[in-house]
């Protein structure tokens, strides 16, 4: 199985979902107000560390310092220990999170430190592939969202009530906007119609 990312697909074994989402997690942490480039070159790093494989095993069994050598700083360094001790406890299980609403896995997932609604989000529209995620927090997203609709209003309300016509698939709608930054389309001038 497969799953895509903003920064590239990620496989993973279906029998193995737990490891998997820890993984995303650490990763989306890591992502957290860093260019996609610069955060995959810290994962891999974190990766090869790790023997191949970011797993709550792996981390545990690293200092705080060899985290942090990757790149990764101090705030993220404590965001994956926390993780990592709330995967390995058993305290969060992923997939108890599968049934759920949107909005209750936001709230269980921003309990914990270093999770906020943004990567809540990542992890419902690229993790879970949750079909109506509206990402209104996400820079690249409101990047491409000001490139569509040519205003400079991104408010909360102004963004909901204009994407309020995607529903109940505004996550697919983000992900065209997503490639639509990636492609370098959002660099020339947006016509609907010519």
């Amino acid at each position: 199985m497969g799953i895509e990312t903003r920064s590239g697909n990620r496989s993973y074994d279906e029998n193995n979902r737990q490891s998997f989402y820890y993984c995303f997690f650490v990763h989306e942490i890591i992502e957290q107000m860093l260019s996609i480039k610069a955060a995959n070159c810290i994962f891999s790093r974190l990766e090869n560390l790790c023997g191949g494989t970011v797993t709550p095993e792996a981390i545990s069994l690293l200092t705080d310092d060899q985290i942090r050598a990757t790149g990764t700083s101090s705030a993220k360094v404590e965001y994956i220990r926390s993780l990592t001790t709330a995967v390995i406890s058993g305290i969060l299980v992923f997939d108890d999170l599968i049934n759920q609403t949107d909005e209750e896995i936001i709230h269980e997932l921003t309990s914990f430190r270093g999770i906020g609604t943004w990567t809540a989000k990542m992890f419902l529209i690229f993790g879970l592939n949750r079909p109506d995620v509206l990402p209104y927090e996400d820079a690249a997203f409101l990047q491409s969202y000001k490139w569509m609709y040519k205003t400079s209003d991104c408010s909360k309300e102004s963004i909901m009530k204009r994407c309020k016509k995607w529903k109940p698939y505004s996550s697919i709608a983000a992900r065209y906007l997503y490639r639509a930054l990636d492609y370098g389309l959002t660099k020339d001038e947006f016509h609907l119609f010519k």
